[in-house]
């Protein structure tokens, strides 16, 4: 096969010509895998060939070993794995002779591919030759293979773990990137290559950090390059920085002091991309610090043994002039792209981060600035001083800054009408939700929101809601947690008299005309919801009229014919909206009997709106609609029946949606619901169901956060459909036992052990509501059998000792089901097991009341089995 040829077609215009060379492409992969990656890594390698289909070949040949998701990547280093020895050997002889290619794009494309390899290789024993060979070409000329091979390094040290690479090499690749690094190194490409090198090969440095001298030498060759004449090798060196501050925050004392010298002359002097890391820096240090502070609370005294260095403590007389000055670096007319990031806004968000980890020290080095800068005649000045004051109201404390606060409310309000700046009102606004979100629950006996000044309050926010997009949008946010201030529990809410005016605000805002251009709308609907969800019992009819006019809203979407894809997508937004908004109104009304009972006559039109916004097939809407779905089932219990036999397509084209995965996990949530507000009546669709359950946890193709919420769903209907649970009992009981010995061998990083606590409680919800769901029934006898495995999952999870408190709640739960549905069938086995005893005395002194309710029921359960 000519390859040259067709790699060139597949970057064809001509959609025909991409179409059949893609074709050719998968064919010969297919039918002969060794011959296509040959046939790539021989082009790639080709000097003679073009760089466009050398490059094309270096990316598919990367795409051949690894892919984003699990299941489809344990595939491809299978595959790779399993292919004939001496096929690989030759592609690794290509790749590594194309990292001397005098073609950038060629170099470049293979450090990547051959840190792929590197990643499946490694792990398993295989390719022990590839790190000398690398480490040989580093002493090469041409600078260029120089270059091309530390790019390698740093790249390879990104796909593997620490624990692969022996010390011995480790040290090795230090030393050839540290010298690259260093200011002798005449070829900027190489001493770029280096410094982004380190950056991914710092995790793997634990012993040289450890070491002083190799240590001294690692920070001062990165803090030399900081002060490179190139502005890349500058930034590069900053994230370096930026790295050790997080990866190594304890060994930074003897080095603060010309950090902090480094990083301010940077933050002052240098380009943006480098002040940006510069700042970063800092931020990141308040991030350790803020960790280190919440984790040992305010327990520890002067001297003890804390690892935290208080850095940011230490260095603030320096530090907030520095970060103020930052402030004043605004660029016009910045509101035309939210999404920049700028020298301004993080100097903003490390000042806040500041805040929180020094508190009331704050205070007195900002107020300064801000009464300096908040009445100048220059917007900047006035904008700067007013993202000061916003940025420190999370962390100190309120007795601290409520005196401050009652000072500058009546200014800000002012401000924010009468600003001729968009950029000081946008602020401004957002510094008033600041206030209202960490400052209004707080118990200080000065309250911020009087009755005085609440109609105040309100008026500026709803004017406000008229002015520009963004300015719109900041203002919804303040009314948002305004309305959080006061949610709903108590008898009466300063903000009830308004509420009618507010909510007609809200309404109006969702209709501007240039409401697409923005989160606006988005903005306008989520603080339409939080006003509902926070209102009280006085305005409950008010919230009724609307369910009237939002079924309206979603009508009107629903007849719009002969859209643009473009007009769908945001049509498709507003439905997901709408129905958002409908949930939270089912979810408020349907919360109370005397609500209830008038929202009913609104059910069946909701419901066949729903149903017409199941037809128009998008996924973000399905989710919103699901979750609305739900509501309603909760809310009007055994008469959703009604619906079903036309939802039920819709549920299960839901269980069936592996593609978008949190459409299928929303769906799974809704079947419990809905299970729990049936009861028996969902048995007509159990078989369906649980079928489709069944099959969705034995697929490797379907998101592994999706199977906790299906076994807790197995809990839901167990427990709706008691004894007639009798005919999947079988599958599900296998099902749940294989998972379970699953999780009980999952050791790993943070975010593995966060999935099995989430697995664990989703195996024990189910076996909840089987216990639950047989009792008092003849058929009990039926669980006898799976009671040894369970309890050896119990005692195993105790063993680990790695559980969250809410496994430990539901686990001691299933024990008292068991002993509580089998009796004395099972006492024998209780009194034997571990968790029976250690298990449910340490539950029982938990310092968490429901966990501690949970066991002792479970004790009262046990003692009634064994007595029997």
């Amino acid at each position: 096969m000519e390859v040259t040829q067709v790699l060139f077609n597949a970057q064809s215009i001509d959609g025909t010509v991409r179409k059949n060379a893609e074709e050719s492409l998968k064919q010969f992969q297919e039918q002969n895998l060794p011959g296509f990656l040959l046939s790539l890594s021989g082009e790639l390698a080709n000097e003679e060939k073009p760089i466009e289909t050398r490059k094309l070949a270096g990316l598919i040949l990367k795409n051949a070993l690894d892919a984003k998701e699990q299941h489809r990547k344990f595939e491809l280093v299978q595959r790779w794995l399993l292919l004939d020895a001496t096929a690989k050997s030759q592609i690794k002889a290509c790749l590594l002779q194309t990292l001397s290619s005098p073609v950038f794009d060629a170099r470049s494309t293979t450090s990547q591919v051959i840190a792929k390899v590197a990643g499946i290789e490694l792990p398993q024993k295989q390719w022990p030759e590839l790190i000398g060979s690398l480490l040989s070409n580093v002493h090469q000329i041409p600078a260029h293979a120089k270059q091309a091979t530390l790019e390698t390094l740093g790249y390879l040290c990104e796909e593997v773990s620490p624990d692969v690479i022996d010390q011995d090499q480790v040290n090795k690749i230090l030393t050839a990137v540290v010298q690259g690094m260093s200011a002798s190194e005449g070829n900027i490409d190489v001493r770029l290559a280096a410094t982004r090198a380190l950056y991914n090969a710092l995790g793997f440095a634990q012993a040289n950090f450890s070491n002083d001298m190799e240590r001294d030498y690692i920070m001062r060759v990165v803090c030399e390059a900081t002060l490179s004449p190139e502005v890349r090798i500058r930034q590069a060196a900053f994230e370096c920085l930026v790295s050790i501050s997080s990866t190594y925050y304890e060994k930074l004392t003897p080095y603060i002091q010309d950090i902090f010298n480094i990083t301010s002359k940077a933050v002052r002097e240098d380009e943006e991309p480098v002040a940006l890391q510069a700042i970063e820096f800092w931020s990141s240090i308040c991030d350790e610090e803020i960790d280190i502070l919440e984790e040992y609370g305010g327990e520890f005294t002067g001297d003890s043994d804390v690892p935290c260095f208080y850095f940011i403590k230490k260095a603030l007389p320096a530090l907030v002039p520095m970060l103020l000055e930052t402030l004043l670096k605004q660029e016009e007319d910045h509101d035309q792209d939210e999404g920049a990031w700028n020298i301004a806004m993080a100097g903003g968000t490390c000042l806040g981060l500041v805040a929180r980890t020094v508190g009331d020290d704050i205070v007195p080095l900002v107020v300064p600035f801000v009464e300096e800068n908040i009445t100048k005649p220059e917007w900047k000045q006035r904008e700067a001083a007013t993202y000061a004051f916003g940025s420190i109201l999370d962390g100190p404390s309120p007795e601290k800054l409520i005196p401050l606060v009652n000072v500058a409310l009546t200014f800000m309000l002012s401000a924010l009408t009468k600003d001729p700046n968009s950029q000081v009102k946008d602020t401004t606004a957002w510094a008033l939700g600041r206030i209202f979100e960490f400052l209004l629950g707080s118990a200080v006996d000065l309250p911020i929101i009087t009755q005085a000044n609440c109609q105040q309050i309100v008026t500026v926010l709803l004017q406000s809601m008229k002015d520009t997009p963004n300015v719109a949008e900041k203002a919804c946010g303040a009314l948002y947690f305004l309305a959080q201030g006061y949610d709903g529990e108590g008898e009466s809410s300063p903000l009830t008299p308004f509420f009618q005016e507010i909510v007609q605000s809200l309404l109006t805002v969702t209709h501007r005309e240039d409401v697409g251009d923005s989160r606006l709308r988005t903005a306008a609907y989520e603080t339409l919801n939080e006003v509902v969800r926070c209102s009280t019992i006085e305005t409950a009819p008010l919230v009724l009229q609307l369910v009237a006019v939002i079924m309206m809203e979603l009508h009107n979407t629903l007849e719009s014919q002969k859209l643009s894809s473009d007009e769908r997508e945001k049509q498709s937004e507003l439905q997901g909206l709408l129905c958002g908004c409908l949930q939270v109104i089912i979810q408020k009304l349907g919360s109370s009997e005397t609500t209830k009972y008038a929202f009913m006559q609104y059910a069946d039109q909701i419901m066949g709106l729903f149903l017409r916004v199941f037809a128009c097939r998008s996924a973000t809407v399905h989710e919103e609609a699901m979750l609305a779905i739900g509501a309603l089932a909760y809310a009007i219990g055994a008469d959703f029946a009604k619906y079903m036999p036309e939802f039920y397509r819709y549920l299960e084209m839901g269980l069936q949606n592996f593609e978008e995965y949190q459409v299928c996990a929303v769906t799974v949530g809704v079947v419990g619901d809905i299970s729990r507000a049936l009861e028996e009546k969902i048995v007509p669709y159990c078989d369906g169901i649980m079928t489709q359950l069944l099959k969705n946890l034995s697929s490797n193709q379907l998101h592994r956060s999706v199977k906790p919420p299906i076994f807790s769903c197995f809990g839901d209907i167990a427990l709706a459909v008691e004894e007639y649970f009798e005919k999947y009992l079988m599958w599900a009981m296998s099902a749940l036992q294989s998972a379970a010995d699953l999780s009980t061998h999952i050791a790993g990083d943070d975010e593995l052990v966060e999935y099995t606590n989430s697995l664990r409680n989703g195996i024990l919800e189910a076996y909840s509501g089987i216990f639950q769901g047989f009792k008092n029934s003849p058929k009990t006898q039926l669980l006898i059998p799976y009671a040894p495995h369970i309890l050896q999952f119990l005692d195993g999870i105790y063993m680990e000792k790695d559980m969250d408190d809410m496994v430990m709640k539901t686990a001691i739960g299933v024990l008292g089901d068991l002993a509580d549905t089998l009796g004395n069938h099972a006492s024998s086995m209780i009194q034997q097991s571990v968790s029976s005893k250690d298990f449910l005395n340490e539950c029982l002194s938990s310092e968490d009341l429901l966990v501690k309710e949970s066991a002792q029921w479970a004790k009262l359960a046990i003692s009634r089995a064994i007595s029997v």
